[in-house]
This record gives C-alpha cells, sequence and structure tokens, in this order.
C-alpha cells in the first residue's frame, strides 16, 4: 500500500470511528450489545478508545511503512481535536437534529 494510501485509509477510518458512538445507540464499540441506549458519558469514553484504536492503526501503518517518526504532546493534541471535529456530524446527528417520532 502507497504511503498516500495509507494516510487516505487512516482518516476515512477515523471519520467511521469518530461517528460510530453516535450512530450505534445500543452498541459498545460496535461489538457488545447494550439492553438501553448509552449515556453520553459513555459515548465519550468510547471516543477515547475508538481514538486510540485508529491511532494504533495509524501506528502500525507507519511501521510497516519504515521508522516510526518520534511524536511529542502537539502531535496527540492536534490529532485529538481532529478526531473530535471529525466526530461532529454524528453529534449533530444524535443530539442537535429534531426527530419526528410517530
Amino acid at each position: 500500500m502507497s504511503q498516500a494510501a495509507s494516510v487516505w485509509l487512516v482518516i476515512v477510518v477515523a471519520f467511521v470511528a469518530a461517528n460510530l458512538p453516535f450512530v450505534l445507540d445500543r452498541q459498545l464499540l460496535a461489538v457488545i450489545p447494550l439492553k438501553e441506549p448509552k449515556p453520553l458519558g459513555v459515548r465519550l469514553a468510547e471516543l477515547v478508545a475508538w481514538y486510540f484504536l485508529v491511532g494504533g492503526l495509524g501506528l502500525a501503518l507507519e511501521q510497516r511503512a519504515g521508522q516510526i517518526a518520534s511524536q511529542r504532546w502537539e502531535f496527540y493534541a492536534i490529532t485529538a481535536a481532529l478526531f473530535l471535529t471529525l466526530a461532529f456530524p454524528g453529534f449533530v446527528w444524535r443530539y442537535l437534529l429534531k426527530r419526528r417520532h410517530g
């Protein structure tokens, strides 16, 4: 896989993963079924878990491409902010859109 394809793969996976906590109402980490809808706190904890899982994918792809570059705190602050930005459509869909019932 080329380096450009790896970058786009991580971006697409990050977008999907960032929105999963808000789209899947009764599944934890898209695997564990729940009986009740998730509260916001659980969704945010799941968002953090997805951030680390996507980061692990990025790290694996970087390792496969060659030497891993060292990162400082600025890198993690920027990627966390980007991940939260990617989660915005799911948050809007879950909490800000008015839905008609019935």
